[in-house]
């Protein structure tokens, strides 16, 4: 796989990997490196170059930006370093975002959403915005929404980076036990610590 912007030499050249379910694997380096516009590649956000992202065997990098957020929709969850929560939508409509291009039920969504939070100590009123709660919070209603379809694969950029030691134990347990229930996690990370809790580490 390739990805370049612009004219500007490769960031990424002849990169492969393989990410298997049931798996947590961080992906490490100094900054400036390309982890953070691997994982985008990863997620669909970015299409490579060259080369394809195969998701069980099928393609799904060279759809359209439709089928491509509903692949994202169905099949993964994101979690960012700064929790990249909409700040004019309540919390609640922060987690279940996704229902509308999954086409589920949203009262589903909703309970689901609402045992997630109590799962993981989310004590803001179920209304508030962003704004009105701690980031630690907005980590966690993030976590929450990464969480709500139980997807095949997770994406964590940096996702203790800015996180108080307890909150971050509590994402990288939420992470390792999705893994274990049979999804590939893969976090980009500068801490060794949490590089250490991993099953693989590719070194970029």
């Amino acid at each position: 796989m390739e990805f370049g912007y612009s004219t500007a030499a490769p960031l990424l050249s002849g990169w492969s990997a393989r990410f298997t379910g049931s798996t947590m694997t961080s992906l490490t380096g100094p900054s400036g490196r390309g982890k953070s516009t691997l994982l985008y590649i990863l997620g669909l956000m970015l299409r490579p170059t060259a080369g394809h992202i195969l998701l069980n065997g099928e393609e799904v990098s060279d759809g359209g930006d439709r089928r491509r957020s509903i692949t994202r929709a169905h099949r993964y969850g994101f979690v960012f370093q700064d929790a990249a929560l909409d700040p004019t939508r309540t919390v609640l409509d922060n987690v279940v975002e996704t229902s509308l291009y999954r086409k589920a039920s949203r009262r589903d969504d909703e309970a689901r959403a609402e045992e997630l939070l109590r799962q993981f100590g989310v004590e803001a009123p179920l209304l508030r915005r962003p704004g009105q709660v701690s980031g630690g919070q907005a980590q966690r209603i993030a976590l929450c929404r990464a969480l709500l379809n139980r997807p095949d694969v997770i994406l964590a950029d940096e996702p203790t980076g800015n996180l108080d030691p307890i909150t971050a134990d509590l994402v990288v347990n939420a992470l390792r036990q999705r893994a274990d229930e049979g999804a590939a996690v893969i976090i980009v990370t500068h801490s060794p610590a949490v590089a250490a809790q991993c099953d693989v580490e590719i070194k970029l």
